[in-house]
């Protein structure tokens, strides 16, 4: 079973609204008979190896049914399971588990959630190798299952975030708080934004890092404590070993030496008693600091009391890692039984840590005279550790609800003193019901970034909800944590639309983070150039510190090849759905086209904006659950959308006035006019109907987002079509004499849009077009752009892209010319230019006074640079018969007279 293409989905997708891996998996038909042959019996050797699986019963016929109809797509749901439940194994979520059967008859699309990708992925492949190695037994002999399930919780393992940031990034997803995972540790990015916190383990940005310093520095924590009042044991700093003896003598035996920064209980002795073990003391303490600790002993049982935003929020009895006899099993016997409780780990990676039987245990065992041959009795308490941390094995008994109040503030002052937002003290005491006061007891540390594990799942007692505790002192209730999305795609006009929204937002005083076809765009600024409109550019945006608000422009590209990069917006749009890129990536009819598309409007939350001039976007609004269904249509007698008004509902409309056409915004029962299209710029005094288009959805999607409408007139009109505002759509250049217009359209309806409106101009010369289509298009789709622009034009230059994408080089010209042929365009009105600036060039020196250039190119800055820096041949001043041309059939010339020009223009003169 190879897989044969995999794909991972970031976020919402065409088959699912959450991320989903899909591994395309070629069956070989070898393998698929033996499983075949193998029937039910195949389901129950998986089930030994992996209690639980969730094929059980009528799933379990079901599937057998299928699998002995068509192998492939039940093989295919089959690895699907496994995936998701090996990932179940090691404590990922994920809820998706199915198959889609592929035009190979052997391949299948296997489809299943994951939590972690390099996780998931292994899931898959493991689930794989399982199978096959079950196919394969007779040759093989009978596979080993559980050593790759045990392989794989070792890789997961490694991988997985541990029990603190786990708790951290599940509390934040209850609490709607988006998650991003910075690095392979525990670095995580909650929040969106300028609104974004970062957490590792239990430090956070507001974390201090003075504080943190102060914390890490025993001698002057304790000092600082001191200082306040509250209690904690006698101390002394000391660097050499006779110092150290001295410094205990002083205090008085016994005494707890330890590492003045170290962690984790690590070179730890306590309850020392004379100079032997002071000397033994110093040297363990001394391999984990930069100095040795020397301070008297409290009595008293370890408590750990997490502190969070001045509130203690847990407190947890410690105990040492410890196994209790029964009279039978020696102590190495209990280890290795306690060692199989699956709380247990290696390290910090589960809620408890494992046991181990190592120089510190041993010399504990002699101490009471016994060995890990040992039988202790029944009952009998056998501590490993004199230390209770978790990271040696230590257990924890929740003790929150009993602690006293004195105890509770001591903690709460302590840690507020050290200037930590979260902190954990370490209290000794004999009894934390009762005061300090009346026990004796005393802090002996304070830790900052400390572990959560103990109070999230403790051995004894109610688990608590620190982690949530956590979010809400990082966001409290009513607070902002994301930053509001504006997400739009379409086949045409969706960059266009994107820049005047990212406009509008902008000089209504928003930090805007744009994704668009061009660029990444932070506050107007580039970030990063090339195509952006895919998931990795939108977290790029929704990751940046100074982002307010959120554009992003999505391409059917990045949603078939990785889905969004976001779980939902707050605002969408579909502009339209029109034929493009059909034949690629697996999207070969309308319908399919529009399927991706459609996933926009199935993650919008509160606006939907849809096209209702397009039938494939009109039945968008079904499959929405936006709370608004917003029209734009260009048909102010537009039935739906009338009767949409008439129920108070929200639409934008094109509407005749008497200075012109006018966009108008309905919204409950109220008919609001926005602005005279030839107001706006970037519409070419409303001829440009398409960009008219772009700017009411731009206007619609601002309104959405509760922009008032200055804002959104002060926005379109400011926004004009000129390359610095808006490159490669329908940038216009008027300083040669004639017009030059440059755009990036490369489909049907976006030259059309542009053939439409040289109608609309009515050019006084020739009308001159080089047009081209990218190599990777259908010949029908080259076919479909030469209907659109025969007979408009003049002359009719046939380039091609710079890319030809597996092309011959003149093939895709070659094609173009033949196309206008059929549609009826003269042989000799038809030229071939291969390279794009040849044809430009060629374009621009045939141009002649009032002619109109219409250029469709690939290339757009070098192509405008080419533009602008053409210097005509001419001086610019109409020629004879162009000027003759201008007044042809404009009026009849009086009897005697002609048309001639000057250096002051075009005159009537006589013929004498």
């Amino acid at each position: 079973m190879n897989i044969v293409s995999t794909s991972v989905y970031v976020g919402p997708n065409v088959y699912a609204t959450t991320p989903l891996i899909r591994l395309t998996v070629d069956v070989t038909p070898s393998y698929a008979t033996a499983l075949q042959a193998l029937g039910p019996s195949l389901l129950d050797r998986l089930k030994a190896a992996m209690p639980g699986l969730p094929l059980q019963g009528a799933a379990a016929d079901a599937w057998s049914a299928a699998l002995a109809a068509a192998p492939a797509p039940a093989l295919g749901e089959l690895v699907a399971v496994l995936a998701l439940h090996l990932q179940h194994l090691a404590a990922q979520d994920g809820g998706r588990a199915m198959a889609r059967a592929t035009q190979a008859p052997d391949e299948v699309d296997v489809l299943y959630s994951y939590e972690s990708e390099d996780i998931g992925l292994e899931a898959g492949e493991v689930a794989c190798d399982m199978l096959v190695a079950i196919a394969r037994a007779d040759e093989k002999g009978e596979p080993d299952l559980q050593d790759d399930i045990a392989r794989f919780l070792r890789y997961a393992d490694r991988r997985s975030l541990g029990p603190s940031a786990m708790e951290l990034v599940r509390s934040a997803n209850a609490r709607d708080i988006p998650v991003y995972r910075l690095n392979d540790g525990s670095l995580i990015q909650v929040g969106q934004g300028k609104y974004q916190q970062r957490i590792e383990a239990a430090l956070t940005s507001k974390t201090s890092h003075i504080a943190v310093e102060i914390a890490s520095d025993k001698n002057l924590s304790n000092r600082l404590l001191a200082d306040l009042g509250l209690p904690v044991p006698r101390q002394r700093v000391v660097y050499e070993p006779d110092a150290a003896l001295s410094a205990a003598e002083r205090i008085g035996f016994p005494v707890v030496v330890k590492p003045l920064d170290g962690n984790h209980g690590r070179g730890v002795s306590v309850n020392v008693t004379d100079a032997a073990g002071v000397a033994a003391a110093f040297a363990a303490a001394e391999r984990e600091g930069s100095a040795v600790v020397i301070e008297s002993m409290i009595a008293g049982d370890d408590h750990r009391l997490l502190v969070v935003g001045g509130q203690l929020v847990a407190a947890a009895l410690r105990v040492p890692g410890h196994v209790v006899g029964d009279g039978a099993r020696t102590i190495a016997a209990l280890v290795e039984a306690e060692n199989r409780d699956p709380r247990r780990g290696v390290g910090h990676e589960n809620l408890l840590t494992r046991l181990e039987l190592d120089e510190q245990a041993l010399r504990l065992l002699a101490e009471r005279d016994m060995t890990p041959d040992s039988i202790p009795d029944a009952g009998q308490k056998i501590y490993l550790r004199k230390t209770a941390n978790l990271s040696t094995g230590g257990t924890a008994i929740d003790v929150t609800d009993v602690i006293h109040p004195d105890n509770k503030l001591m903690a709460e002052r302590a840690i507020r003193a050290i200037g930590l937002d979260i902190g954990a003290v370490d209290f000794l005491t004999s009894d934390i019901t009762k005061s300090y006061r009346e026990t004796g007891g005393a802090i002996c540390e304070i830790n900052a970034g400390p572990g959560l594990r103990m109070h999230i799942a403790p051995s004894e007692g109610k688990p608590r909800d620190v982690g949530g505790r956590i979010m809400d002192m990082l966001f409290p209730p009513g607070t902002q944590s994301r930053v509001p999305i504006a997400a739009l795609t379409g086949t045409n006009g969706k960059t266009t639309c994107a820049r005047m929204l990212a406009h509008i937002l902008k000089m209504a005083g928003h930090v805007v983070g744009q994704t668009s076809t061009d660029a990444v765009y932070i506050d107007g600024n580039v970030t990063i150039k090339g195509d952006m409109t895919g998931p990795v550019s939108a977290k790029m945006v929704l990751r940046d510190p100074t982002v307010d608000i959120a554009v992003l422009e999505t391409a059917r590209g990045g949603i078939v090849r990785s889905g969004l990069g976001y779980s939902f917006c707050d605002v969408g749009a579909v502009l339209n759905v029109t034929s493009d890129h059909l034949g690629l990536g697996g999207v070969h009819t309308l319908e399919g086209l529009a399927a991706v598309k459609q996933v926009i409007a199935q993650v919008t939350r509160d606006t939907v904006v849809l096209n209702a001039d397009n039938e494939y976007t009109l039945k968008m609004a079904a499959q929405s659950p936006a709370k608004h269904i917003m029209y734009v249509t260009r048909n102010p007698d537009h039935m739906l959308v009338r009767e949409h008004i008439r129920l108070g509902k929200r639409a934008i409309v094109l509407e005749q006035g008497i200075n012109g056409e006018q966009i108008v915004i309905y919204d409950n029962g109220l008919h609001i006019p926005l602005m005279w299209t030839h107001l706006i710029p970037a519409t070419l005094e409303g001829k440009a109907l398409h960009n008219v288009e772009n700017a009411m959805f731009a206007a619609a999607m601002a309104y959405a987002l509760g922009k008032t409408l200055d804002q959104i007139r002060t926005g379109l009109r400011t926004f004009d079509n000129t390359f610095f505002q808006s490159p490669g759509r329908m940038n216009v250049y008027d300083e040669h004499g004639f017009r030059v217009i440059l755009d990036y359209g490369h489909n049907e309806a976006a030259v059309a849009a542009m053939t439409e409106l040289v109608e609309r101009l009515k050019p006084r010369g020739r009308r001159i077009v080089c047009v081209t289509c990218p190599a990777d298009r259908r010949d029908e789709d080259v076919a479909a752009i030469a209907a659109r622009v025969a007979g408009h034009f003049d002359v009719y230059i046939c380039h091609r892209d710079d890319t030809p994408r597996g092309r011959a080089m003149d093939e895709m010209p070659r094609i173009m010319q033949a196309a206008l042929r059929d549609a009826g365009v003269a042989e000799d009105a038809i030229r071939i230019i291969e390279e794009e600036e040849q044809s430009l060039q060629a374009a621009l020196d045939m141009a002649r006074p009032d002619d109109l250039v219409l250029f469709f190119c690939e290339n757009i800055t070098r192509s405008w640079k080419q533009i602008i820096h053409f210097r005509p041949a001419f001086d610019g001043a109409p020629a004879p018969d162009a000027a003759a041309r201008i007044m042809d059939g404009a009026f009849d010339l009086p009897a005697g007279f002609r048309v001639v020009t000057d250096s002051r223009g075009v005159l009537i003169a006589p013929d004498a």
